[in-house]
């Protein structure tokens, strides 16, 4: 299936894996490159030398074009930015904030950068930055979200802006990703799924909660605070939205949230730990290799759209 984004970045499928924190390492990004889409290392809040390894460790599992993200509220930010130029990594995406003076230098290096986008003021200013395409990530998505949900926000974007637009937020299937396509997508990002995958490190008991995950089981906690994040409901997050709702301070809540991603990620800490996943969760049913899931996605999607 070729479109633009799978020229631009010399992959097979135009399928990207999100840059999840904790999740995206290089076993998973390794195996979705290998897979025949684009895996992405999460940066996060990692050290620099720790992105580096990470970059490396990948090198060693797949020759295929592979990503990182970078997460522009981390402290690190530039000095990350400095180790993707180093190490050569072909494609950059960015979430939390305006990657625009870490473009000049990524593209110098020949480095493609897509920017992940909540809005279609923020597509067409990542446009004129020098953007290469852009995620378009509706609310449905877990983690970090917008106000925007995809099936508004991917053709409003695509409307707005000549580089190729990539859909993301409540796609897990052939029929996510064909329905992103007819909104005047290009690509598809999907996070959810791939937390599910058996490459994935994610702790089993997290990996269970999604399988088992209903329709109703996602919430969005930190409203209050203009940082809204969208995680399965579960003990932790209904104590955060009882401190929202009684005026808790951002320190309050910080507290009770510190450490809480690692802790459902690492140790499956699944009543304590932030949950983070999409409402797509409902949908995911089975743990299935990354091979598996891309070619799951292209067949159905072929089937769909009616092509050979």
């Amino acid at each position: 299936m070729k479109t633009r984004i799978t020229e631009l970045l010399g992959i097979r499928y135009p399928i990207v894996q999100g840059g999840m924190a904790w999740v995206a390492e290089y076993h998973l990004a390794a195996a979705v490159s290998n897979a025949g889409g684009l895996g992405i290392i999460g940066a996060a809040s990692a050290p620099p030398e720790v992105v580096r390894t990470q970059i490396q460790e990948a090198k060693r599992l797949t020759d295929q074009p592979f990503g990182v993200n970078v997460m522009l509220m981390n402290p690190n930010a530039s000095e990350v930015a400095q180790v993707i130029i180093e190490e050569g990594v072909p494609v950059v995406t960015t979430g939390a904030g305006n990657p625009g003076k870490f473009i000049p230098d990524w593209k110098e290096a020949g480095i493609k950068v897509i920017p992940v986008v909540a809005s279609v003021a923020m597509a067409k200013m990542m446009e004129r930055a020098g953007a290469d395409a852009v995620v378009a990530e509706g609310m449905e998505a877990g983690g970090h979200i917008g106000e925007q949900t995809t099936m508004v926000l991917v053709p409003q974007v695509a409307d707005a802006v000549q580089i190729p637009v990539i859909a993301a937020g409540g796609i897990a299937d052939a029929r996510g990703f064909a329905a992103a396509l007819m909104l005047g997508a290009e690509g598809v990002q999907m996070g959810t799924r791939f937390v599910a995958a058996k490459e994935s490190i994610v702790h089993e008991n997290f990996k269970e909660r999604i399988i088992k995950a209903k329709d109703i089981d996602s919430e969005v906690t930190g409203r209050s605070t203009g940082h809204p994040i969208r995680v399965l409901r579960n003990q932790m997050s209904r104590a955060y939205l009882k401190m929202e709702q009684a005026g808790a301070s951002l320190e309050e809540l910080e507290t009770l949230t510190l450490g809480s991603l690692r802790k459902a990620v690492m140790d499956g800490d699944v009543k304590g730990g932030s949950l983070m996943a999409g409402q797509i969760a409902g949908l995911i049913k089975q743990e299935k290799t990354c091979a598996q899931i891309m070619d799951e996605m292209i067949l159905g999607a072929k089937q769909l759209l009616h092509m050979d």
